[in-house]
């Protein structure tokens, strides 16, 4: 985070992955009851927020984006828009936003990148309006927003229960590096989430062990943990995904899962080397031609 000018605020905004997600019921108002692990990874928007002067009745959030998001909404539609509108009408601030988007996080990929976005938003608008709020403040506004958005906030490694919103501290994960494919397709979560036949999972992942990966930094056995139970949905819909993996661990990663509710892939690798000589082949996969395929690795938030 960096202040551009006095009246500006720039925010790099990353991307998470789910080193776990699991679904154990369903609440009476209709939500799924959750238990993940998410894990903040180095692929980054960057959102810049300026005051300005108040413009006399027209929009007071102006969001301007670098390139057009697949489900083409109008901008007042955009979480970051509603963040900007929720603080202003919330805290009577009497300036406006003048609000810049630039997207590198692959769009509705399942890796949070509307979220991250949101919450940034939030964060610089505390911060240039001297809010004073605090960071359990600020997810107590973003839930209202999205159920990702208190972890966008906090960041790391963190034990997410309830509908996201629990949100408990792990140890920070070490760097890991990863590569990320996202094919070309669109996945709906609120799909998966409808057809996830929670009855019938017959898998669910070792929380606990996972947990206790990552306080050893044990990769091998952090991918081993891997484990997702909404690709019970998405894979038979997509075979797509299960390919992505299996190009994956053919090509040395140590395990392979797909995150949120699709369709971004991510492999884990023992060592940067492997990891790019793997990527460079994704890249040179003629399939995989349309597909956003990235070199990143983890980043702690200690």
């Amino acid at each position: 985070m960096k202040v551009i000018k006095e009246n500006t605020l720039s925010i790099k905004t990353p991307a998470k992955i789910n080193l776990t997600l699991d679904v154990t019921g369903k609440r009476p108002d209709g939500y799924h009851k959750l238990k993940m692990i998410m894990q903040t990874i180095s692929v980054y928007d960057e959102l810049s927020v300026s005051l300005i002067p108040h413009n006399n009745g027209k929009d007071p959030v102006v969001l301007k984006m670098d390139k057009e998001l697949p489900d083409k909404i109008p901008p007042e539609k955009n979480i970051v828009h509603k963040a900007a509108m929720l603080m202003k009408e919330k805290f009577k601030i009497n300036m406006d936003f003048d609000i810049c988007l630039n997207k590198n996080i692959p769009a509705a990929a399942g890796l949070a990148g509307g979220s991250s976005d949101c919450a940034a938003a939030l964060i610089a608008i505390n911060r240039l309006c001297c809010l004073g709020l605090t960071e359990e403040e600020l997810c107590s506004l973003g839930v209202t927003l999205g159920a990702d958005v208190p972890y966008c906030i906090k960041k790391g490694t963190m034990l997410s229960e309830g509908i996201g919103e629990i949100l408990t501290p792990l140890t920070p994960l070490k760097p890991v590096w990863l590569v990320l494919i996202k094919p070309d397709i669109s996945v709906s979560t609120a799909y998966v989430y409808k057809h996830l036949n929670i009855a019938g999972l017959t898998a669910h992942p070792d929380t606990d062990r996972m947990i206790k990966a990552i306080e050893n930094n044990d990769i091998p056995c952090i991918a081993s943990c891997l484990c997702n139970v909404l690709e019970t949905v998405t894979i038979p819909e997509y075979p797509i995904i299960k390919d992505i993996k299996t190009f994956l661990t053919d090509n040395g990663a140590s395990g392979a899962l797909m995150s949120g509710s699709g369709p971004s892939v991510f492999g884990i690798f023992t060592d940067k080397d492997k990891a790019a000589a793997t990527c460079q082949k994704a890249l040179n996969n003629r399939q995989y031609a349309n597909y956003d395929i990235i070199l990143c690795h983890t980043v702690s938030n200690s």
